[in-house]
């Protein structure tokens, strides 16, 4: 990757200015739009007609709410369309979440598309965040201490592994539930209880808080009829989420949906993790 480079970061929340703020102390000249409310008026752009000679533009997590730019920090109203009309063929677009209409649009303008959402190395930086999120969450809900509390944690890939171990590090009682066999195993030599995430109906009794982790039903009303009053379930999967909402509503089992927790708590870090996922896409095309 060049050593400077022109970086346009266009729209998004605190994680999009930290973002911003850390791309400019690298070295690299960097334009804000649409983050007016981000406190850098330094990097703030008038319009977006300097976008055409940027190196790369840089869109939100996620990138859009249906035709509309993601710019919660703004007062602007702007298209997807609007955003893409000053871009030119060969540049580099970066966006978080894109849906198949805007990655269409950007190919369709001869734009080089990455979404960095679904880039590794993003998802494991944050998996700590989320897990500190969901952790401080249980704290503010539960009477309790997480100290002894009885943890169920759905789902082992990287989310679910950070959460168990750092839930355990609290000395809470961690059992992990999934499906594959390999990662009970795993689970099981790091000392966690071990449950079927598809067999849960029955087993849920005993928790003080379960936490999901697995974008796919997984707690319907069989497995919600089994827990206990005082538990919390806090569900950290993408929508459509792993929880019948309407059956917990029903059921009276109190149930937190904690989305996009990264930018909520850790909006630097967050940024920085975005940043560093972009720095290995630049690397990758040879900028």
């Amino acid at each position: 990757m060049r050593q400077r480079l022109n970086f346009w970061v266009i729209g998004g929340d605190p994680r999009q200015m930290a973002l911003a703020r850390s791309l400019s102390e690298d070295g690299h000249t960097v334009h804000t739009y649409a983050l007016e409310r981000g406190g850098e008026p330094a990097l703030a752009a008038d319009s977006l007609a300097g976008a055409a000679l940027a190196d790369c533009v840089i869109l939100p997590l996620p990138a859009a709410e249906g035709e509309r730019l993601n710019a919660p920090l703004s007062s602007q109203r702007l298209t997807l369309s609007q955003v893409l009309a000053p871009l030119c063929p060969g540049q580099l677009l970066c966006a978080g979440m894109a849906d198949s209409d805007l990655r269409e649009a950007a190919e369709g303008k001869g734009l080089v598309f990455r979404d960095y959402f679904t880039r590794e190395e993003l998802a494991v930086a944050n998996a700590v965040p989320t897990s500190e999120g969901a952790i401080q969450i249980a704290m503010e809900e539960l009477p309790i201490t997480l100290h002894r509390a009885r943890v169920l944690v759905i789902g082992y890939g990287r989310l679910g592994k950070v959460l168990a171990g750092q839930l355990k590090g609290l000395g809470a009682l961690v059992s992990v539930a999934a499906r594959s066999w390999t990662d009970l195993a795993w689970a099981q030599t790091c000392g966690y209880g071990v449950e079927r995430s598809d067999q849960l109906s029955g087993w849920l009794c005993g928790y003080d808080l379960v936490i999901n982790t697995v974008p796919a039903p997984v707690l319907g009303w069989a497995e919600l009829s089994d827990i206990s009053g005082g538990c919390l379930i806090i569900d950290l999967a993408s929508k459509p989420g792993g929880v019948d909402f309407a059956a917990a509503a029903e059921l009276g089992v109190k149930v937190i949906w904690a989305l996009s927790l990264p930018g909520k708590t850790a909006p630097v870090t967050a940024g920085l993790a975005i940043k560093n996922t972009v720095y290995n896409i630049l690397t990758e095309l040879g900028v």
